[in-house]
């Protein structure tokens, strides 16, 4: 049985938990007097043809020049996270876009008056099963999750689900989870994601199909919590609205997204066209992405299209089209620019060459370790190493060719340090505030980050326990090199 969710308790005081711009800019901050620290070191890197990419060298770290980061790299991390001002290579600039994209397009088809009376229409068809849609949507997202890595495309989601869910009773926070849960929860029991599994294999030296049926096992376990709690604390929000962690901002949050309004609203036959030409862009997404080959550019300008497609055939006018693009991309500006500050972060953390000195740390303290022993610290070292490397093929790249190898030596096979790396990416990847992932969403469904740790800590926890024992499982069942 999940763990029951925390239900929020009033108490007056002075304090106010910083927004996410704070959050992220003190983190900024920190992280550059850490490069003061901790010593600067690297690895060599040499050209991997099966990864496409350079790869770091094991045993061939060796300590290099300081590059600590001042004031002036302080005050460039937040520009620099969009793109590089030295060689304008983008950085989060692209999700960006693809953010403001979104925005637009959303706004465009909220204008046209078929999302309001959809939902509408959509919730006095489910009335008394609308519980059903998560275990469902969920299921979907983590899908997306196990098989390609879903991650920045599910942006796109949040404007879809967060008025879904509250027109349905539930809040803001449910619609959060749903989709942060269930696509994390995917790429944590990832199979045969090629942005973690397949990569991390890759690069540790055994097929991506070694130790699958493992993860299948782990994936199925974790989806099962995590739904489960999902539904627990939705169904007591929707039985009192007052338990809700986000009980404060109900009246705002169904007024931003449409929700409040009680009169009936005509589902004609040009709501369905435009409703059947919104589903038509998910789709198509989903499709480019998973087949196609696209990525943030092709996803950005298949949003402005079907946007303006949208606009015309809904008759909003010219200056009714623009307007509306316009005003949608404005509600997201706050997100975009949160996107900035996180990947700032990583850019500081980066120029002051932490990260191979913490790798450098983390292989010499599994060195000699009982297997189980062994399994079980790997798994806290790649959950220490991704809040230092949010991206999931990044820290695969740059760990499975170090940590890998010293797997032989504790008699444990390779593809569990994989699953060990890609669980802990997974779980990290869910609370990160370096995650543009993670704190777009949040700002997207109005959910204060501080709110969405009190109610995702159970989960962290029981995925944990979860997580361990699956691992610890697969060392006892055989799980050694052969």
């Amino acid at each position: 049985m999940p763990p029951s969710p925390p239900a929020q308790t009033e108490h007056p005081s002075r304090f106010h938990f910083p927004s996410a711009y704070t959050i992220l800019f003190a983190l900024i901050v920190i992280v550059a007097a850490l490069t003061w620290i901790i010593p600067a070191g690297l690895y060599e890197r040499a050209a991997s043809d099966v990864l496409g990419k350079e790869v770091p060298v094991a045993g061939t770290y060796a300590p290099t020049d300081a590059n600590p980061q001042g004031i002036f790299d302080i005050v460039l991390a937040p520009i620099a996270g969009f793109y590089d001002p030295s060689s304008y290579t983008a950085n989060a600039i692209d999700v960006a876009l693809f953010v403001l994209m979104i925005g637009g397009f959303i706004g465009v088809v909220t204008a046209t008056g078929a999302i309001d009376a959809g939902i509408k229409r959509a919730m006095t068809r489910l009335k008394g099963r609308e519980k059903w849609m998560i275990p469902i949507l969920m299921g979907l997202f983590a899908l997306g999750g196990t098989t390609e890595g879903m991650a920045e495309e599910t942006l796109a989601f949040y404007v879809l689900l967060t008025p879904v869910m509250i027109a349905a009773g539930y809040d803001a926070l449910t619609a959060v989870a749903v989709i942060l849960l269930g696509a994390g929860v995917g790429v944590l029991g990832s199979t045969v994601n090629a942005f973690s599994t397949v990569i991390a294999s890759n690069a540790a030296g055994v097929p991506f199909t070694d130790g699958l049926m493992l993860r299948v096992v782990l994936l199925a376990l974790t989806f099962a919590a995590t739904v489960a709690y999902v539904m627990r604390y939705a169904a007591r929000v929707k039985a009192d609205p007052s338990r809700s962690l986000v009980y404060d901002r109900k009246a705002s949050n169904e007024a931003h997204f449409g929700t409040t309004t009680t009169e009936t609203t005509a589902f004609t036959g040009l709501h369905k066209i435009v409703l059947l030409l919104f589903g038509a862009t998910f789709a198509v997404m989903i499709w480019g992405v998973s087949l196609g080959g696209w990525w943030m550019a092709e996803m950005s300008g298949l949003f402005l299209f079907a946007g303006v497609g949208i606009g015309l055939i809904g008759r909003l006018g010219e200056k009714g089209l623009v307007d509306a693009f316009v005003g949608g991309a404005r509600d997201l500006l706050g997100v975009a620019l949160i996107i900035g500050l996180a990947r700032g972060i990583v850019v500081i953390m980066d120029a002051g060459h932490m990260t191979d000195t913490i790798l450098h740390w983390a292989e010499g303290t599994v060195a000699g370790l009982n297997s189980v022993v062994f399994i079980n610290v790997m798994y806290w070292i790649e959950v220490a190493l991704s809040f230092f490397v949010p991206s999931t093929s990044g820290l695969a790249v740059l760990s499975m060719p170090i940590l890998a190898p010293v797997a032989d030596f504790a008699g444990v096979a390779r593809h569990l340090v994989v699953t060990a790396f890609q669980s802990a990416e997974g779980v990290v990847n869910l609370v990160t505030p370096t995650s543009a992932v993670v704190m777009g969403g949040l700002a997207i469904a109005r959910v204060p980050y501080e709110r969405w740790l009190r109610f995702v800590w159970p989960v962290l926890l029981g995925l944990t326990i979860i997580i361990m024992a699956t691992l610890s499982v697969g060392v006892l069942l055989g799980g050694t090199p052969t």
